[in-house]
C-alpha cells in the first residue's frame, strides 16, 4: 500500500479516526486492544507520521476549539462530523463547545484560549460585524466558517473565513420561484436589520424582487425575530392567512419545514397550493413530505477548507485568507410551475 493516512489506519485496524490520533498522541485514554490493533496496523505497514503530526506530539497541545453559536444546528451538527477526522489528518484534536446565540463567541474564545492553551479556534456561526478591539484578545488563529465578517471592519489579513455568498443564495432561490411563474412570494426571515445573515438573505430577496420590476409589498415579509421552528411556524401562518402568497421563500431548511407544517395545517397543499424554498441543504429537509426544494450548502468543502486554511496558519504554512463557496440547487418536490 502506498502512504497511510489516519484514515486508512483507522479503516484496516477497525477504530475511529480519533482513536488513532489518540495511540499516535499517546495519550492514555485508549484501551489497550485498540491501542494494540492500531500499532500492529502501523507497525506491518511502515507507517510514518507527517510532519505536521510529528511536530503536534512534542508540542503541550494541540487542541483546536470549535465554538458553536446556537444550540441543536442540524447545519453545524454534520459540519462537526467533518471537521474533527480532518482535524485529526492534520494532527489536531477537537474540542467542542456550544454557546447560546445571545453570548458572545469570542469572548467565549478568549477565556478557552488560556484554559486550554489552543492551536486555534473554528468558528461555527457568529456575528457578522466584528471590529480589531473585539478580536485583540483572541492570540491565536481562526476562522470564521459558514459566515462572514460582511458588517464589520476588519483587516482582511488579520483573520480568515470560509462561507457561502448568503445574499447571492437568497437571490438565486427567489430567482428560481420567479422562473417558475411566481410573482407573489412570501419571505420568512428572522429579522430586516441587526446586521446578521437575515439581513443579508433579505436583502438577496428584495434585489431578486427588484431585478425582475417587482415592487417589494411589506405585507408579504414575515419576521420570526428567531431561527426557531416555533417562532417560525407562527410568523409563517400569519404569512398564509393574511397575506395569501402562492410562494414563500425561507431563509433556512428549518424555517422552511416550519412554513410547510403551517400551510399543511391551514389546508394548503405543497406545493399545489403554496410553494416553498429554503437554504441550507440539511438532511432532514430531505425527509419532508414533500421533500424540501432549497440551496444547499456546501458542507464538506466549507469543512475541509476551514481546516486547511487553519492548519496553514498554525503551522506557519499560509496566510489569512477568505473564501466564497457556491451552493447548489437540490430539487425537491415543494415548488411547483404556476
Amino acid at each position: 500500500m502506498g502512504h497511510l493516512t489516519i484514515k486508512d489506519i483507522a479503516r484496516l485496524s477497525g477504530t475511529s479516526v480519533s482513536t488513532v490520533s489518540r495511540v499516535l498522541n499517546n495519550h492514555v485514554d485508549v484501551s489497550e486492544a485498540a491501542r494494540r490493533k492500531v500499532l500492529e496496523v502501523i507497525g506491518s505497514n511502515h507507517y510514518v507520521p507527517n510532519n505536521s503530526a510529528r511536530n503536534l506530539v512534542i508540542r503541550k497541545s494541540n487542541v483546536i476549539a470549535v465554538i458553536i453559536r446556537g444550540r441543536g444546528n442540524p447545519f453545524f451538527a454534520r459540519l462537526i462530523k467533518i471537521i474533527e477526522p480532518e482535524l485529526n489528518e492534520h494532527g489536531y484534536e477537537m474540542s467542542v463547545h456550544h454557546i447560546d446565540t445571545s453570548d458572545d463567541e469570542l469572548k467565549a474564545a478568549a477565556l478557552l484560549e488560556r484554559e486550554k492553551r489552543l492551536k486555534g479556534i473554528i468558528f461555527l456561526g457568529g456575528r457578522f460585524n466584528y471590529h480589531a478591539d473585539d478580536i485583540a484578545a483572541i492570540k491565536v488563529p481562526f476562522v470564521c466558517c459558514s459566515y462572514t465578517n460582511v458588517f464589520g471592519a476588519l483587516e482582511e489579513g488579520s483573520y480568515s473565513s470560509v462561507a457561502i455568498d448568503d445574499k447571492k443564495a437568497a437571490r438565486q432561490a427567489v430567482e428560481y420561484l420567479l422562473q417558475k411563474g411566481h410573482k407573489r412570494i412570501a419571505a420568512l426571515i428572522e429579522h430586516t436589520g441587526g446586521g446578521s445573515i437575515s439581513q443579508l438573505r433579505y436583502e438577496g430577496y428584495v434585489g431578486a424582487l427588484q431585478d425582475a420590476g417587482l415592487a417589494l409589498d411589506a405585507s408579504l415579509v414575515g419576521c420570526a425575530g428567531s431561527f426557531e421552528m416555533d417562532d417560525a411556524y407562527a410568523a409563517a401562518s400569519r404569512l398564509i392567512a393574511e397575506a395569501k402568497p402562492t410562494a414563500l421563500f425561507a431563509i433556512s431548511d428549518l424555517m422552511g419545514v416550519a412554513a410547510m407544517k403551517a400551510a399543511t395545517d391551514a389546508g394548503l397543499r405543497v406545493p399545489d397550493d403554496l410553494s416553498i424554498i429554503a437554504i441550507d441543504g440539511i438532511e432532514f429537509s430531505n425527509y419532508c413530505v414533500p421533500t424540501l426544494t432549497t440551496l444547499a450548502q456546501p458542507t464538506e468543502a466549507l469543512a475541509i477548507k476551514s481546516v486547511e486554511i487553519l492548519a496553514g496558519l498554525i503551522e506557519k504554512k499560509g496566510l489569512n485568507g477568505h473564501v466564497l463557496l457556491p451552493t447548489s440547487l437540490r430539487q425537491g418536490g415543494s415548488v411547483r410551475q404556476l
